[in-house]
């Protein structure tokens, strides 16, 4: 064998090597909570190979159903969830959660109801196993829980991560740079009312996030006003700037967002894709840095609990302050 065949053998063992080891790297994942179409449409993202939206890096191995019997939307599909991912996608379906954390690298929450998502947490962390988890919107139903996440995953050294996955979508980025800059936003989208997960933490937490992807941090204050059909949340930024949404009950269930720039006003509908959500969620399960900072989700919960505290109170205006 000449000197340049060795050297091509050389990097082809290499290459081969590397695959290999990039195969073993691959992230195991398992879904607390299947109750919800997510765990299927992110179990096909990460685990269909040949799917032209495949997202690479990480597989779903395992699954506890969990489920919330006095919530409709979670009691009548968590079964016919568990059967698919265990019938079509071959995923482990385990007895409790603290089984699960034991097969896994990294943890997808998912469990519908923001109710439970702190007690489920907190059986992660007991495992005293140091797996980055992603929980899925809502964070929690209220900002109480919300704040005690963020405190024992603290104290656990445990990252954690929370996004809607309208955060990400391309329409939102294009806004972002409206020429002379953003001045306000106001941002649209269903907003269906569930007891359970009261005022905007159970529909309207994606309108809510658009309205942070393009205005950040720092709002001061919420008004609320509330009728059947619909609700229209206010907030005025420590910046002097104003962030309007408008959860949506009675007509066009539609997203989408206006941003209004120093030199123009330029809006655009906003759709859905889980793919790019799930490209940040992989990444965050590599690095364990997550890529919104843990204090805007929970500022997000803030500004949504003001708001029912608004809507209460008759539609006056609630500091987020008041909830620190």
């Amino acid at each position: 064998m000449n000197k340049a065949a060795f050297l091509a053998t050389i990097a082809i063992l290499l290459l081969l090597a590397q695959g290999a080891g990039q195969e073993r790297a691959e992230i195991r994942v398992g879904i607390i909570g299947l109750d919800t179409s997510h765990v299927t449409a992110f179990t096909r993202l990460l685990n269909d190979k040949n799917a032209p939206d495949h997202v690479p890096g990480a597989r779903v191995v395992a699954g506890f159903p969990g489920g919330s019997p006095d919530l409709a939307a979670s009691a009548t599909r968590v079964e016919k969830y568990t059967a698919e991912l265990r019938d079509s996608w071959q995923v482990e379906i385990v007895k409790d959660i603290p089984t699960l954390v034991s097969r896994v690298d990294a943890i997808l929450l998912e469990s519908v109801d923001g109710r439970v998502h702190l007690e489920q947490f907190r059986q992660v962390l007991a495992t005293g196993q140091k797996k980055p988890v992603f929980i899925d919107k809502p964070l929690a139903a209220g900002h109480r829980d919300a704040r005690e996440i963020r405190r024992l995953a603290h104290a656990a050294g445990v990252p954690w991560w929370s996004s809607s996955s309208l955060r990400y979508a391309p329409a939102l980025e294009d806004l972002q740079q409206v020429p002379g800059g953003l001045q306000g936003a106001s941002t649209y989208g269903p907003a269906t009312l569930e007891p359970t997960n009261p005022g905007f933490f159970w529909y309207g937490i994606h309108a809510t996030e658009m309205l942070y992807k393009l205005m950040g941090t720092g709002c001061e204050e919420v008004t609320e006003v509330h009728t059947e059909g619909a609700d229209v949340v206010v907030g005025r930024w420590k910046d002097g700037r104003i962030g309007v949404v408008r959860g949506i009950r009675k007509g066009s269930h539609d997203y989408g967002a206006l941003a209004f720039g120093g030199k123009s006003v330029q809006y655009s509908q906003v759709k859905s894709n889980y793919r790019p959500l799930l490209v940040e969620v992989v990444r965050f399960f590599q690095t364990r840095v997550p890529p919104v900072p843990n204090e805007e989700t929970l500022e997000i919960m803030a500004f949504m609990e003001a708001a029912e505290r608004s809507r209460e109170r008759g539609g006056i205006p609630v500091k987020l302050q008041e909830l620190q």
